[in-house]
This record gives C-alpha cells, sequence and structure tokens, in this order.
C-alpha cells in the first residue's frame, strides 16, 4: 500500500495518563476510540516518571553509536541461528517487494526481566523456535558501556506500564466477550518471558535518494501488522550526526537531539479501515502502545490489529540526519494459547516465516 503524501491525515492519538492506568480510571469509551474496529489502534501514555525521560534519550542515543559501529564489530553481534532476531540485523529483512531493507539496522533482545533466567529451559522445551529462545547478545562493555543495563532498565518500565493497559483490556473485555478469562491479558504481559524489544537506527539518506513523490513512502519499514499484544513505542529521536558524531567507549555521551524532524513526513503512519492513511505523532515525553494481531485474536475482535509503517527523514535536508526508536514487542509465551486451536509459537512461526 503506497501512501498518497499529498494526502495524508495527521491526528493526535488518544491519550491517557499514568496514574489513571494506576487508578484503573479509564473509560470503556476511550479504550473503544483508541483499540476499537474504527481506531487508528493506538493510545499514548503521558505523565511518565522521569526516569523514562533520561533512559529513553540515553538508550536512543546508543542507536547511533551502535549503527556507526565498523562492520567487523556489528558481524560479533549478529545470531544467525535465531534468525537475526537476536543481536544486530541489517538487510535481513524483506520489503514487500522482495528486496532487502537495507536502510535501518536493528538490535533485537529477548528482553522479558525473566528471560536470561528462564532462556535454557524454553529453549530446550522449543528447540525449532530460536527466534524467542537463543540468548541475547551485547556488545562489551568497553564498546559501549551502558548499553545492557540501559536497555534492560527501560524495556521493564516500558512493560511494567504495558501492563496496567492490558489491565485496563482486560476489565473492558470481561465485560464485552461472553467467556472472558479475567486478567488473561494482564497475565500474558506480566509473565511473558518471549517479550522482543527492536532498538531501530534509521540511517541517514544518501543525498543520492530518489525524491520521486510517485515511489512507495514505507520504504523505511514496509507496511505490516505487529503480531504481538501491544507494542509499546517511544517517540523517534532525530539527530544530526554530522554535527554530532555518535562516539562508543569511555567517550561515550547522549547526543544532542533535534527539536523536531527536519522532514515533516518523516514518521509513523497507520492505514485506517477507511483506506485513509494517517500519520500519527507520538510526543517526546510519551510512551504509545499499539494493538498487535494476538491482542485481536484475544479480543475476538473487539480490538483491531491495524497495518502501518515508516517512514524516515529524507534525501536533500542538509546534515547526516538518523532517526531512533525503541519498540517492545509484548506478547504471549509461546505455550499460551491465542485462539482454539494455535498457541502463540504456532502463531508466531507463521508470521516469521512471512516476513524473514
Amino acid at each position: 500500500m503506497a501512501a498518497n503524501m499529498a494526502t495524508v491525515n495527521q491526528a493526535p492519538a488518544v491519550a491517557v495518563s499514568l496514574e489513571n492506568l494506576r487508578k484503573d480510571d479509564v473509560e470503556f469509551s476511550t479504550l473503544e476510540e483508541a483499540f476499537g474496529p474504527e481506531s487508528l489502534g493506538i493510545i499514548v501514555v503521558k505523565d511518565l516518571p522521569e526516569k523514562f525521560h533520561t533512559l529513553r534519550h540515553k538508550l536512543l542515543s546508543y542507536a547511533s553509536a551502535l549503527g556507526n559501529l565498523p562492520e567487523e564489530e556489528l558481524n560479533k553481534l549478529e545470531s544467525p541461528a535465531s534468525k537475526w532476531l537476536v543481536g544486530w540485523s541489517c538487510g535481513k529483512e524483506t520489503l514487500k517487494d522482495g528486496r532487502y531493507d537495507t536502510l535501518k539496522g536493528s538490535y533485537y533482545v529477548n528482553c522479558a526481566p525473566g528471560f536470561d533466567a528462564q532462556q535454557k529451559t524454553v529453549a530446550e522445551k522449543y528447540p525449532s523456535f530460536p527466534e524467542y529462545t537463543a540468548p541475547n547478545v551485547w556488545p562489551s562493555k568497553d564498546l559501549l558501556p551502558g548499553f545492557e543495563a540501559t536497555f534492560k532498565e527501560l524495556c521493564t518500565l516500558i512493560i511494567d506500564i504495558a501492563a496496567l493497559v492490558a489491565r485496563a483490556c482486560d476489565k473492558y473485555a470481561l465485560a464485552n466477550i461472553q467467556g472472558y478469562e479475567k486478567g488473561y491479558l494482564e497475565h500474558v504481559v506480566k509473565t511473558s518471558v518471549s517479550t522482543k524489544a527492536r532498538l531501530l537506527h534509521y540511517f541517514p539518506s544518501p543525498d543520492s535518494s530518489s525524491t520521486d513523490e510517485s515511489k512507495d513512502e514505507d520504504d523505511w519499514c514496509a507496511t505490516h501488522l505487529d503480531h504481538g499484544c501491544l507494542t509499546g513505542l517511544t517517540s523517534a529521536m532525530f539527530v544530526d550526526e554530522a554535527l554530532h558524531p555518535p562516539r562508543t567507549g569511555s567517550s561515550f555521551s547522549p547526543l544532542q537531539e533535534l527539536d523536531r524532524s527536519p522532514d515533516p513526513k518523516a514518521g509513523l503512519y497507520i492505514h485506517s479501515r477507511t483506506g485513509a492513511t494517517t500519520k500519527v505523532a507520538i510526543p517526546r515525553d510519551c510512551l504509545a502502545f499499539q494493538t498487535g494481531e494476538a491482542l485481536e485474536i484475544i479480543t475476538h475482535g473487539k480490538f483491531k490489529a491495524v497495518p502501518h509503517f515508516v517512514r524516515g527523514a529524507g534525501p536533500g535536508l542538509g546534515g547526516k540526519v538518523a532517526r531512533n526508536t525503541l519498540a517492545v514487542f509484548t506478547q504471549p509465551n509461546l505455550w499460551e494459547k491465542v485462539d482454539g486451536r494455535r498457541d502463540f509459537a504456532a502463531f508466531a512461526k507463521e508470521i516469521v516465516e512471512k516476513n524473514h
């Protein structure tokens, strides 16, 4: 689905405060507006703790440092055994026309707090699912000091907030779906060791890139559905790597973030059920959660997953502008049922084989 950028709508996402989530004070109408059949499938959580902002800025700065490592160092961080769904991945994912995606680099982590302790047990139980059971790969502490600790701390915070969103969804589902298991989605989010994070570095566009408006605009991240329950999304960080070159080792420090994207067309786009393409902004001080296919199945279609894509900053803007962001895919344990016939292992296998 190529977007006609001349007719793109822009819309704010439905927002709730973290305090209202903690108090179980979210109206059903708010959830329907955010996730229901006519929605954009996204909700924004505001009034986050200061720790979130510090961790976001630091981890997204690491994304640029990571993406600028020498090729021989990046090769050490690859995990072919996990089908490149652990550690560094670039040029392994196919776009809709069959080309390999080289416009961004990804760093995948099995990020559930309980994963490391259970990794060997789960790997033995599911030997054919290395995408979800392979051990994590981390850069040396000399190369990117503090990277692993920052990554884990931010993901744990995002998962904790996702559990509050899940609790609100459970309350809605219990009232609207016959036979719904009380607390099921919150249980899935809190107890899963299959939750995966993806730190993304969209490389600066080369000046030679085509600026033809007729080309597909989803080349940065092809139109797709997430296949988990709730995807936590930070707002994107745009950095000019020419003005602020990423540093590694003991000289690493968080980068200077641009006030806004230098390209107003860059960002997250959602295809609505009416066929419209809508650009959704995630405020820098907020955290968004997007619906996935597993959530749609678990809620019997009450909440819908929506097709979406990402467009990075275009060429010809001066400097070397990169876009960094983090997605945390909360998804069920491999053995949890998503419907009457499939556990998450079978469901996810179908999706992964289609995309990689």
